[in-house]
C-alpha cells in the first residue's frame, strides 16, 4: 500500500498514535511534536534530549539506541528528530511520518529567532546545555551554520528516501508551509474526546 502524502490527511482518518516528525534543524519538529503529544495524550520523545549529554557531548550510539528502544515500548508516542542511526528502529514502528519540508528562508528565520530567544533568556536545554550567541555566531558548531549547510542535503536525502518508501503501512505527510502544520494539528481527533 503506498503511503499517504501531501494533503491526504484532510481527506481521510490518519492513525497518529505513533508519529515521527522529521525535518531540517529548526523547522519546528519539537514544537509540533509537543502539540501532537498534548492533543493525543501520548508521550513526547525528543531524540535531541536523548542524544545530548552535558557540555554538548554526544551520547554513544549504543546508549542512544537503548534509550530510544525503551521509549518506543509504549503503545503510543510522538517522536521528533532526524537521527539516521535510529531510522530503522523508529520508522518501521510508526503509524505516521510527518515531514516538515520547509524552505531555507523559513527555517533560517526560525533558527535566528530561536537562537536569539534561547541565548538571551539563557534557556536550559537537554542535559543542562544552553545555546549562546558566541557559539551561534563564532563557532564551527554554530546551529545557524549547521542550518545553512545541512538544509539542502537533508531535503534531497528525504526526497530520495521517500521516492522508494517501503517501510510499511505508515502514512507519510509532507508539509511545505508552517500553516499546514497548524491545519494538521487541528485535524487530529483528540484521544481525550
Amino acid at each position: 500500500m503506498p503511503p499517504t502524502t501531501e494533503s491526504d490527511f484532510r481527506e481521510k482518518q490518519v492513525d497518529f498514535s505513533r508519529t515521527v516528525i522529521i525535518g531540517t534543524s529548526c523547522a519546528g519538529k519539537s514544537t509540533l511534536a509537543k502539540k501532537f503529544s498534548q492533543k493525543l495524550d501520548a508521550p513526547h520523545v525528543e531524540l535531541d534530549a536523548l542524544h545530548w549529554l552535558p557540555d554538548w557531548i554526544e551520547r554513544p550510539d549504543e546508549e542512544l539506541r537503548a534509550l530510544a528502544e525503551q521509549a518506543l515500548r509504549a503503545d503510543r508516542w510522538i517522536v521528533d528528530g532526524n537521527y539516521r542511526q535510529l531510522r530503522e528502529l523508529v520508522w518501521p514502528r510508526a503509524t505516521a511520518i510527518v515531514w516538515l519540508n520547509y524552505s531555507l528562508a523559513t527555517v533560517f528565520a526560525r533558527a535566528v529567532r530561536r537562537t536569539l530567544r534561547r541565548s538571551l533568556r539563557r534557556e536550559t536545554l537537554y542535559s543542562g546545555n544552553r545555546e549562546s550567541l558566541r557559539r551561534a555566531l563564532f563557532s564551527r558548531d554554530s546551529i545557524l551554520l549547521w542550518v545553512l549547510t545541512s538544509h539542502g542535503r537533508l531535503r534531497r536525502e528525504y526526497d530520495s528516501v521517500f521516492k522508494d518508501f517501503s517501510h510499511g503501512p505508515q502514512t507519510l505527510i509532507r508539509l511545505r508551509r508552517p500553516h499546514e502544520a497548524e491545519e494538521l494539528v487541528d485535524s487530529i481527533v483528540s484521544s481525550r474526546q
